[in-house]
């Protein structure tokens, strides 16, 4: 018999084992204006096709009972309460400010009356309850000429006028600093995440609105300026001016900004960019134009246990069974999901829709007992959605959709190298390392490893794939607020 020799190529760093240098992060250096012609393509990731996707029609939602801002949306901010139960607020007025930068403000998104302030453990607060009173009352903002106005005039209107709350800052994945100058500003034109509403039904007749919104952006962007990355064959944003533009295509994470900027001005280490979600971009556009803040959005009600997938255009901070058929929803084996299915949150029917939330994700509980989770024992899975091809619905068209359940088909076992994260992680980052750096509190590590580059929401799809079940977007979470800690 003839002797058969394997070559094993092993690298004792990729395994974890850290008998080599931890292998320095270094970001590749691109110049953004050679990128505006081509189209970036973003190959590492997945498209999780789940059903009930909201209808191509937006309807106005039903006035909510109650509204509410949570403190707890704007991670890092410590909320210095400006009212009272009982105080009569119109839709702009402040509620609240944050504790380390006074000018910030947070405001009331509807007129009405203050019913209630919910605390939770060490009397955090939880909730500032807003009552509408139905008249739509609107406190009146002074709007300079943005052509004349100096960068100070602006931030001081931004942060007055409540939007410093959805312009967040990197590294860190926090709120901006109003008092650092950005390298640049960062739009993602598009959601790639599962059952995300669509660009251009969001966008439709609120394109004047973004122009402005980005005019104003770029008077508080640093000489990087404002870069926006749109979806290839999207022509939303077409005729918008003053921006750098990247095309993207790929599957999911392709709308994350994050992979847009690493794939366009990869953060270095002192830099700090800013980024904001294109709706938001709008609203401020809004906000510009009238003087008036009432911010609207259009949430895609979705989801395999949705009673009626539909966008619908809200007012933030309503309550979610507005939108789900009010007190008739059932919600006893459901589970409601205040962003997508990948990210977002887990609230009751009682509760209000994020500040960041642009769907409700409504999916059953995963509560039904399986074998070999398939459905009975000569269940072949060919309703199962996988990523490591476990059931053969890999072989069916990449249209077909998938019921899918919260059942997360086991319980946390060792955290091993498998080779899934780097299928589905389209950074130039190794994520098994970075995340190993984090959770031993290896600060140097982290750092040589990329983690200026990333946010929580990259990582989830890490988070699905993973055979270990390692609650992954919390362990970033975590190396990030230890990071921003140390460097003070």
């Amino acid at each position: 018999m003839g002797l058969v020799c394997i070559r094993f190529n092993f690298s004792w760093t990729k395994l974890g084992f850290g008998l080599n240098p931890v292998p320095t992060f270094a970001p590749r250096k691109v110049n953004p204006s050679e990128l505006m012609s081509s189209i970036i393509r973003i190959r590492k990731g997945a498209d999780i096709r789940l059903k009930g996707r909201a209808h191509a029609h937006v309807s106005t939602a039903p006035v909510s009972g109650k509204y509410a801002v949570q403190p707890g949306d704007f991670h890092g901010v410590v909320p210095k309460l400006i009212v009272r139960p009982g105080d009569t607020v119109k839709a702009g007025d402040p509620l609240f400010h944050d504790k380390y930068h006074p000018q910030v403000q947070y405001l009331s998104p509807v007129s009405g009356e203050v019913t209630d302030v919910v605390r939770g453990a060490k009397r955090r607060i939880l909730a500032i309850e807003v009552t509408p009173d139905g008249k739509d009352e609107r406190r009146t903002f002074d709007i300079p000429d943005l052509g004349k106005a100096s960068r100070e005039d602006v931030l001081a209107l931004l942060a007055a006028g409540g939007w410093f709350g959805f312009i967040k800052q990197r590294p860190f994945d926090v709120p901006a600093n109003p008092d650092v100058t950005p390298r640049s500003v960062h739009i993602s034109g598009f959601n790639s995440g599962p059952l995300a509403p669509e660009s251009g039904l969001v966008m439709e007749g609120r394109i004047d609105a973004f122009q402005h919104g980005i005019d104003a952006l770029a008077k508080v962007a640093g000489a990087g300026g404002v870069h926006l990355g749109v979806k290839s064959g999207d022509a939303t944003f077409d005729g918008i001016v003053g921006v750098n533009k990247s095309t993207f295509e790929g599957p999911h994470p392709a709308g994350n900004v994050g992979v847009q900027i690493h794939h366009t001005w990869p953060i270095n280490r002192g830099e700090v960019v800013w980024t904001m979600h294109y709706e938001d971009v709008a609203a401020l556009g809004d906000f510009l134009k009238t003087g008036t803040y009432a911010p609207e959005r259009v949430i895609a009600a979705a989801g395999s246990a949705c009673p009626n997938p539909n966008h619908f255009r809200i007012r933030l901070g309503a309550q979610v069974q507005s939108l789900l058929g009010g007190a008739a929803f059932d919600a006893s084996n459901v589970r409601i999901v205040s962003g997508d299915a990948l990210t977002g949150k887990q609230i009751d029917a009682n509760g209000y829709v994020t500040a960041f939330a642009r769907q409700l994700t409504v999916l059953p509980e995963g509560n039904k007992p399986k074998f070999l989770l398939a459905d009975g024992w000569l269940g072949l899975g060919f309703d199962k959605f996988s990523l490591s091809r476990a059931y053969p619905t890999w072989l069916l068209p990449k249209t077909k959709e998938f019921e899918m359940d919260t059942c997360s088909n086991g319980e946390e076992r060792a955290f091993v190298v498998t080779g899934q994260y780097e299928q589905v992680f389209p950074f130039d980052i190794y994520p098994v390392q970075l995340l190993k750096s984090i959770m031993v509190n290896d600060i140097d590590g982290m750092e040589k490893l990329g983690i200026y580059e990333v946010a929580p929401e990259d990582f989830a799809l890490c988070e699905y794939a993973c055979t270990s079940k390692i609650d992954v977007q919390q362990i970033v979470r975590e190396g990030l607020d230890t990071l921003k800690q140390e460097l003070g």
